[in-house]
C-alpha cells in the first residue's frame, strides 16, 4: 500500500486531479460557499469527457460522504489488487461490503 507524505499532500493540493487509463480526467476539489447564516463546504469530484468526447459528469459530497467513498474505493482497489473482488458491475442498491 503507498503512503502519503505532506509533499505529496502538496503537489495534489496543486494539481487535484488524475487522468484515468481511459482518458478521464477526475478532479478532486473543495467547495467552498459561503452564506452569512450558514456556511457550506462540499468535496467536488469532477469526471470530464470520455475519449470519444462522452459527457462527464460530477458530484458534491460532504465530508462524510467523502470519507466513506474513499473508505469504498480503497477496499475494492484491494480486492482488485488480490483478484478476488465481486466479478461483473456493480447492482443498484446492493451493499458490496
Amino acid at each position: 500500500m503507498t503512503t502519503t507524505t505532506g509533499r505529496d499532500l502538496a503537489t495534489a493540493a496543486e494539481n487535484p486531479s488524475l487522468v484515468t487509463a481511459c482518458g478521464r480526467r477526475i478532479a478532486v476539489r473543495c467547495l467552498r460557499l459561503a452564506p452569512a447564516d450558514r456556511p457550506i463546504s462540499r468535496v467536488t469530484l469532477d469526471v470530464g469527457q470520455d475519449q470519444g468526447g462522452g459527457p462527464g459528469t460530477w458530484a458534491a459530497l460532504t465530508a462524510d460522504e467523502a470519507r466513506d467513498l474513499a473508505r469504498l474505493l480503497l477496499l475494492h482497489a484491494g480486492l482488485a489488487e488480490r483478484g478476488n473482488g465481486p466479478v461483473g458491475p456493480p447492482q443498484p442498491g446492493v451493499s458490496s461490503l
